[in-house]
Protein backbone atom coordinates (compact mmCIF):
# COMPACT_ATOMS: atom_id res chain seq x y z
CA UNK A 1 0.00 0.00 0.00
CA UNK A 2 1.13 3.50 -0.83
CA UNK A 3 -0.98 5.92 1.18
CA UNK A 4 -1.01 9.70 1.55
CA UNK A 5 -2.77 11.00 4.67
CA UNK A 6 -3.99 14.56 4.11
CA UNK A 7 -6.00 17.16 6.00
CA UNK A 8 -5.74 20.66 7.41
CA UNK A 9 -2.99 21.41 9.93
CA UNK A 10 -4.21 20.29 13.32
CA UNK A 11 -6.47 17.54 12.01
CA UNK A 12 -4.27 14.79 13.44
CA UNK A 13 -2.56 13.64 10.23
CA UNK A 14 0.73 12.74 11.87
CA UNK A 15 -0.77 10.79 14.75
CA UNK A 16 -3.13 8.92 12.43
CA UNK A 17 -0.45 8.28 9.78
CA UNK A 18 2.01 6.88 12.35
CA UNK A 19 -0.65 4.53 13.71
CA UNK A 20 -1.64 3.48 10.20
CA UNK A 21 1.98 2.77 9.23
CA UNK A 22 2.45 0.72 12.40
CA UNK A 23 -0.74 -1.22 11.73
CA UNK A 24 0.26 -1.97 8.14
CA UNK A 25 3.93 -2.61 8.96
CA UNK A 26 5.22 -0.06 6.43
CA UNK A 27 7.45 3.00 6.81
CA UNK A 28 6.01 6.29 8.02
CA UNK A 29 7.20 9.28 5.97
CA UNK A 30 6.57 12.83 7.17
CA UNK A 31 6.67 15.55 4.51
CA UNK A 32 7.43 18.21 7.14
CA UNK A 33 10.57 16.31 8.10
CA UNK A 34 11.67 16.25 4.45
CA UNK A 35 10.92 19.95 4.01
CA UNK A 36 12.09 21.78 7.14
CA UNK A 37 15.77 22.55 7.72
CA UNK A 38 17.49 24.31 10.63
CA UNK A 39 16.20 27.72 11.73
CA UNK A 40 12.81 27.15 10.08
CA UNK A 41 14.30 27.31 6.60
CA UNK A 42 12.36 25.38 3.99
CA UNK A 43 13.96 23.21 1.35
CA UNK A 44 13.86 24.76 -2.15
CA UNK A 45 11.17 23.13 -4.29
CA UNK A 46 13.47 21.29 -6.72
CA UNK A 47 15.45 19.71 -3.87
CA UNK A 48 12.22 19.00 -1.96
CA UNK A 49 10.68 17.15 -4.90
CA UNK A 50 13.87 15.12 -5.32
CA UNK A 51 13.91 14.22 -1.61
CA UNK A 52 10.28 13.08 -1.78
CA UNK A 53 10.84 10.96 -4.90
CA UNK A 54 13.98 9.35 -3.46
CA UNK A 55 12.34 8.66 -0.09
CA UNK A 56 9.30 7.03 -1.71
CA UNK A 57 11.48 4.90 -4.02
CA UNK A 58 13.49 3.73 -1.02
CA UNK A 59 10.37 1.95 0.30
CA UNK A 60 9.16 -0.08 -2.70
CA UNK A 61 6.92 -2.34 -0.62
CA UNK A 62 4.71 0.52 0.55
CA UNK A 63 4.57 3.45 2.93
CA UNK A 64 2.30 5.94 4.64
CA UNK A 65 3.06 9.53 3.65
CA UNK A 66 1.90 12.27 6.02
CA UNK A 67 1.26 15.71 4.59
CA UNK A 68 -0.40 18.03 2.12
CA UNK A 69 2.07 20.33 0.36
CA UNK A 70 -0.20 20.80 -2.63
CA UNK A 71 2.76 21.65 -4.87
CA UNK A 72 4.17 18.15 -4.32
CA UNK A 73 1.14 16.40 -5.77
CA UNK A 74 2.74 15.56 -9.10
CA UNK A 75 5.55 13.69 -7.35
CA UNK A 76 3.72 12.01 -4.48
CA UNK A 77 0.44 11.15 -6.22
CA UNK A 78 2.33 9.55 -9.08
CA UNK A 79 3.28 6.82 -6.59
CA UNK A 80 0.26 6.74 -4.27
CA UNK A 81 -2.75 4.43 -4.57
CA UNK A 82 -4.84 5.60 -1.58
CA UNK A 83 -5.57 9.06 -0.18
CA UNK A 84 -6.93 9.16 3.36
CA UNK A 85 -8.44 12.56 4.07
CA UNK A 86 -9.00 13.56 7.70
CA UNK A 87 -11.92 15.93 7.13
CA UNK A 88 -12.85 16.99 10.63
CA UNK A 89 -15.07 19.96 11.35
CA UNK A 90 -13.55 23.41 11.68
CA UNK A 91 -14.08 23.64 15.45
CA UNK A 92 -12.47 20.27 16.10
CA UNK A 93 -9.51 20.98 13.82
CA UNK A 94 -8.92 24.43 15.33
CA UNK A 95 -9.15 23.03 18.86
CA UNK A 96 -6.58 20.35 18.04
CA UNK A 97 -4.25 22.91 16.40
CA UNK A 98 -4.40 25.21 19.43
CA UNK A 99 -3.92 22.34 21.88
CA UNK A 100 -0.92 21.03 19.91
CA UNK A 101 0.65 24.50 19.59
CA UNK A 102 0.43 25.06 23.35
CA UNK A 103 1.81 21.59 24.15
CA UNK A 104 4.75 22.03 21.77
CA UNK A 105 5.53 25.53 23.04
CA UNK A 106 5.50 24.36 26.65
CA UNK A 107 7.53 21.18 26.05
CA UNK A 108 9.99 22.88 23.68
CA UNK A 109 10.48 19.55 21.90
CA UNK A 110 12.55 19.64 18.74
CA UNK A 111 10.08 18.93 15.97
CA UNK A 112 12.43 17.32 13.43
CA UNK A 113 15.72 15.89 14.69
CA UNK A 114 18.76 17.93 13.82
CA UNK A 115 16.85 21.08 12.86
CA UNK A 116 16.64 22.75 16.25
CA UNK A 117 13.13 23.86 15.25
CA UNK A 118 10.86 24.34 18.23
CA UNK A 119 7.54 26.12 18.50
CA UNK A 120 6.92 29.04 20.84
CA UNK A 121 3.70 30.66 22.02
CA UNK A 122 4.69 33.83 20.18
CA UNK A 123 5.34 31.96 16.94
CA UNK A 124 2.22 29.82 17.26
CA UNK A 125 -0.22 32.60 18.04
CA UNK A 126 1.24 36.03 17.27
CA UNK A 127 3.36 35.75 14.13
CA UNK A 128 2.70 35.79 10.43
CA UNK A 129 3.82 32.13 10.39
CA UNK A 130 1.32 31.12 13.08
CA UNK A 131 0.22 27.50 12.68
CA UNK A 132 -3.10 28.43 14.29
CA UNK A 133 -3.65 31.20 11.74
CA UNK A 134 -2.62 28.77 8.97
CA UNK A 135 -5.31 26.34 10.18
CA UNK A 136 -7.95 29.07 10.16
CA UNK A 137 -6.86 30.32 6.75
CA UNK A 138 -6.63 26.94 4.97
CA UNK A 139 -9.41 24.80 6.45
CA UNK A 140 -12.09 25.86 3.94
CA UNK A 141 -9.81 25.88 0.87
CA UNK A 142 -8.38 22.45 1.75
CA UNK A 143 -11.88 21.09 2.06
CA UNK A 144 -12.93 22.47 -1.33
CA UNK A 145 -9.75 21.16 -2.97
CA UNK A 146 -10.04 17.61 -1.60
CA UNK A 147 -13.75 17.44 -2.40
CA UNK A 148 -12.93 18.40 -5.99
CA UNK A 149 -10.05 15.92 -6.13
CA UNK A 150 -12.35 13.06 -5.18
CA UNK A 151 -14.37 13.58 -8.37
CA UNK A 152 -11.59 14.81 -10.65
CA UNK A 153 -11.05 12.37 -13.57
CA UNK A 154 -7.30 13.03 -13.34
CA UNK A 155 -7.34 11.26 -9.97
CA UNK A 156 -9.80 8.48 -10.81
CA UNK A 157 -6.99 5.93 -10.37
CA UNK A 158 -6.72 6.87 -6.69
CA UNK A 159 -8.80 5.40 -3.90
CA UNK A 160 -10.10 8.14 -1.56
CA UNK A 161 -11.11 7.46 2.03
CA UNK A 162 -12.76 10.40 3.80
CA UNK A 163 -12.82 10.22 7.59
CA UNK A 164 -14.97 12.91 9.21
CA UNK A 165 -14.26 12.44 12.92
CA UNK A 166 -11.66 11.01 15.30
CA UNK A 167 -14.12 8.19 16.04
CA UNK A 168 -14.28 7.28 12.33
CA UNK A 169 -10.48 7.35 12.20
CA UNK A 170 -10.18 5.04 15.23
CA UNK A 171 -12.77 2.66 13.77
CA UNK A 172 -10.96 2.65 10.45
CA UNK A 173 -7.67 1.70 12.11
CA UNK A 174 -9.45 -0.96 14.17
CA UNK A 175 -11.01 -2.41 11.02
CA UNK A 176 -7.53 -2.98 9.56
CA UNK A 177 -6.70 -5.39 12.36
CA UNK A 178 -9.93 -7.34 11.85
CA UNK A 179 -9.94 -10.76 10.13
CA UNK A 180 -10.77 -8.99 6.85
CA UNK A 181 -7.41 -7.25 7.21
CA UNK A 182 -6.38 -4.58 4.75
CA UNK A 183 -9.36 -5.13 2.48
CA UNK A 184 -10.85 -2.09 4.23
CA UNK A 185 -8.35 0.04 2.32
CA UNK A 186 -10.03 -0.95 -0.92
CA UNK A 187 -13.57 -0.06 0.17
Amino acid sequence: MRINVVGTSGSGKSTFARRLADTLGVPYIELDRLYWRANWQGTPDAAFMTRIAETLRAAPDGWVLDGNYNRTREVKWREVDTIIWLDYGFGRTLYQAVKRAIARAVSQQELWPGTGNRESLRQSFFSRESIVWWTIKTWRSNRRRYQADMTNPLFSHLHFVRLRSPAEARNYLRSLTSPAGCSTLKQ
